[in-house]
């Protein structure tokens, strides 16, 4: 059984957001990590493979040649293989670009019965959660989103689903597309002894040359020519000011008549 894994490195939000002139992200000077629910998807891979030792965990991202330091790190707490997809020929692909290059990523690592593609809900950068399911439809795979937890029940798998009000079960056959939510488990460290590990374990790098021959792969569905949408401007949130303590009830009456507010 085979289970991979499509991973993002992303900028560290929880520090101070870079911006250029330009409106978009100054990258290259912030610090980078593993994309939260991603790193859920990981983990739940490798549940599957503790579980299973027949299990194969592949992790995939693509990103710059510098995405290959997080791979390793990927590859230290168990993942079997990672795979890097980089080229200047993808650059500046939206989520439907995206979409196309990591779908035939998937096709070329190999996804056949009994084997999973799972995805992170969404990525911190982009908020949009698309990624995961145009995969899945350009895959023609079934894909259950929002999952919550997972079990494998022969060649079929069993999802809690999280909703706005509630929770969902759903059984799909594999092959399959699932997305995972940060709150599905709680990510293991790196061992030592995977640290030592990583090094020896396949690393492939797949560009433009490598994947070109795919049908998904064509000059005006990838990069930036193949995306239909393009950021217009990203800015920090001004911060909120001071709030005001209120004593009592009739303190608070007084403000919100002085404002016209009631």
């Amino acid at each position: 059984m085979k289970v991979v894994v499509c991973v993002k490195q992303v900028p560290d939000t929880s520090g101070k957001v870079a911006v250029n002139a330009n409106g978009t992200l100054d990258r290259a000077s912030m610090a980078t990590i593993t994309n939260p629910d991603d790193l859920a998807a990981v983990e739940c891979a490798l549940q599957m493979k503790d579980a299973n030792s027949d299990v194969e965990v592949v992790v995939v991202t693509m990103g710059p040649p510098p995405a290959e330091g997080m791979l390793r790190e990927l590859l230290a707490r168990g993942a079997d293989k990672a795979v890097l997809v980089s080229a200047r020929e993808f650059g500046g692909s939206d989520t439907f670009a995206t979409s196309q290059i990591l779908a035939a990523a998937v096709n070329k690592v190999g996804v056949g019965k009994g084997d999973i593609v799972l995805c992170g809900r969404q990525a911190i950068d982009g908020d949009t959660a698309q990624v995961g399911p145009q995969i899945a439809e350009k895959l023609n795979l079934p894909q259950i989103t929002y999952a919550a937890d997972i079990k494998l029940e022969g060649d079929s798998v069993v999802v809690k689903r999280m909703l706005e009000d509630g929770y969902m079960t759903l059984k799909a056959q594999t092959p399959c597309l699932i997305t995972c939510l940060k709150e599905l488990n709680e990510p293991r460290y790196m061992s030592v002894s995977g640290i030592f590990e990583c090094y020896s374990k396949p690393m492939e790098v797949y560009d433009y040359e490598a994947l070109k021959d795919d049908p998904l792969i064509e000059k005006d569905t990838i990069g930036l020519l193949g995306s239909p949408t393009n950021v217009y401007k990203s800015f920090t949130p001004p911060q909120k000011g001071a709030g005001t303590m209120v004593e009592d009830a009739a303190a608070l009456v007084g403000i919100l008549n002085a404002k016209h507010l009631i």
